[in-house]
């Protein structure tokens, strides 16, 4: 079997769509399934991950030569505004636009259950939940830079940190307050960081942030993120997996995440905490109450130690194997 893997805007696009990618196609490999990343149309299936212009075109040429069409749904109206400049200008009519593009498709690949539950609102093609799955071998290794990332960012124990664009989708308001609320630790965020390519609001937001609030930039070894920070603060309103996620669970970090639906296969008090608005509560305050209880080392062990084991179901030899059956069932 020969797939046609495609990624339109791979020079371009960054982040946790080209993480994904980069998982794809290990798999690939690891399953001895060949492969071209150019959209040759030379194959028994023709795989895109973004429904750009191109990605159309050739859906449109593969669906006329009775090519089956796999296409992940990376991208929705829902987790589009509030990334980039002008992105919410586009997103309102980027969703008619992803209900005929994924209509093109005769499967769909989703890396979430919530994820599966929006696109169901998008089209009737069919279906699958395959998660974005992480990279152990990736981290390997992580725990012997602790000393050196803590040292080049000035960080001091407990950091609460966060992996991923610096955008205001992912809780950047949440963040920066947070870090003002507890003057007592530091808050690290890494990620790209191109101002050019920020709102308004979201340079804001970074220029005006406190002393212990640190934004790194992007770092060329990820594992010197996750060897610096102690507590991952996902404060965001919509994901479609999230990736960095899965990636500090493996490292044994205890994760604190935003009460939404995208989030209901973790267990509050298990393998997370979760902050919940309730009452007069705001998000800030809950997360500031989550906070204070991982102050407590233990916790942050147990919390850990849970998540660690949590995330061995996302590992890639776990993900390869529903790649193949989908492979298979589509051609």
């Amino acid at each position: 079997m020969k797939i046609n893997h495609y990624f339109e805007f791979e020079k371009h696009v960054t982040g946790g769509i080209r993480e994904s990618v980069v998982h794809q196609r290990k798999i690939l490999d690891r399953l001895n399934l060949q492969y071209t990343t150019d959209p040759t149309l030379d194959a028994d299936a023709f795989h895109c991950n973004l429904m750009g212009p191109r990605s159309v075109w050739c859906a449109k040429r593969a669906r006329s030569r009775d090519i089956p069409i796999v296409a992940h749904t990376h991208v929705t109206a829902e987790d589009f505004g509030d990334s980039f400049r002008f992105t919410n200008v586009l997103a309102k009519p980027l969703k008619p636009y992803l209900e005929w593009a994924y209509g093109l498709a005769d499967a769909l690949v989703c890396p979430s259950e919530y994820n599966r539950r929006l696109i169901e609102t998008y089209t009737d093609t069919p279906t699958t939940v395959i998660s974005n799955g992480v990279d152990r071998e990736k981290l390997e290794g992580f725990e012997a830079l602790e000393s050196e990332y803590r040292e080049r960012y000035d960080l001091e124990s407990p950091v609460v940190f966060l992996v991923g664009h610096v955008i205001k989708r992912k809780g950047l308001e949440t963040f920066v307050e947070l870090a003002r609320r507890m003057p007592d630790m530091d808050f690290a965020w890494f990620g790209p960081l191109d101002l050019s390519l920020k709102g308004r609001e979201t340079t804001r937001l970074i220029e005006e942030s406190p002393e212990n609030c640190t934004f790194p930039g992007y770092i060329d070894d990820v594992r010197g993120a996750y060897a610096a920070g102690d507590i991952f603060c996902f404060p965001t309103y919509e994901e479609n997996e999230g990736i960095a996620l899965l990636e500090a669970m493996t490292a044994g970090k205890p994760v604190l995440v935003r009460d939404i639906e995208t989030f209901s296969w973790l267990e509050d008090g298990e393998d997370c905490l979760k902050a919940s608005e309730s009452g007069s509560k705001s998000g800030v305050d809950a997360f500031v109450d989550a906070l204070e209880r991982l102050e407590d080392p233990d916790l942050r062990r147990r919390l850990g130690s849970n998540a660690a084991d949590r995330s061995e179901q996302f590992s890639l030899e776990t993900v390869a194997n529903q790649y193949q059956s989908l492979y298979e069932e589509v051609a």
